[in-house]
C-alpha cells in the first residue's frame, strides 16, 4: 500500500507542476483579451484583444462599456485619416509594440476619445494577470498609464 500511495502522490505532484507550467506559459505573453480600466475613474472602459503579428503586438477593441455621465460614441469622430468615423468596435488602437527585455516598446496607442496617437510601451505585471500600458508624448515621463486586466 505505501508504494501505491507514493505513486499517487508523485502523479498528483507531477500533474500539478504540468498544469502550473501551462498556466504560466499563457501569462508570459500579452496576447489575449484585456479589460482596460480608466486611470481617472477606475471604471472599466473596453475589452481589447491583443494579438502578435509579424513580431509586433496589435490591439483591437472588441467591446466598449458605457461610462457614467458620458455620451458613448459608436465611431471615432475625432480620429484622422483611415480611422476617421471608423466604428469603435473593431478599431485597432495599439500597434507596433515589440518585446524589449521585460517590456514591450516602440509602439503607438490611439485614444478614440480625442483621436490622438501617442507613443506607447507596456509591461506585464502580477504574473501576467495585468498589463501596464503607457501612452506618452516624446518621453515616457510625459504620459499616463492604464492598467489592463487579463480576461482570457
Amino acid at each position: 500500500m505505501p508504494t501505491t500511495s507514493r505513486a499517487s502522490r508523485f502523479v498528483l505532484a507531477l500533474l500539478a507542476v504540468c498544469l502550473s507550467s501551462i498556466a504560466w506559459a499563457d501569462n508570459s505573453s500579452p496576447e489575449g483579451l484585456w479589460k482596460s480600466i480608466d486611470d481617472n475613474s477606475g471604471n472599466p472602459r473596453a475589452l481589447i484583444r491583443i494579438v502578435e503579428q509579424e513580431g509586433t503586438l496589435r490591439g483591437t477593441i472588441e467591446e466598449v462599456f458605457p461610462q457614467p455621465g458620458k455620451e458613448q460614441h459608436k465611431t471615432c469622430k475625432e480620429c484622422e485619416g483611415e480611422n476617421k468615423d471608423a466604428p469603435i468596435i473593431g478599431l485597432t488602437i495599439l500597434t507596433g509594440l515589440q518585446k524589449d527585455g521585460d517590456e514591450y516598446t516602440g509602439g503607438e496607442i490611439l485614444d478614440p476619445e480625442n483621436g490622438k496617437v501617442y507613443r506607447s510601451k507596456a509591461e506585464l505585471i502580477d504574473g501576467g494577470e495585468k498589463l501596464q500600458v503607457r501612452g506618452y508624448i516624446g518621453t515616457p515621463i510625459l504620459g499616463r498609464t492604464q492598467t489592463w486586466i487579463r480576461q482570457e
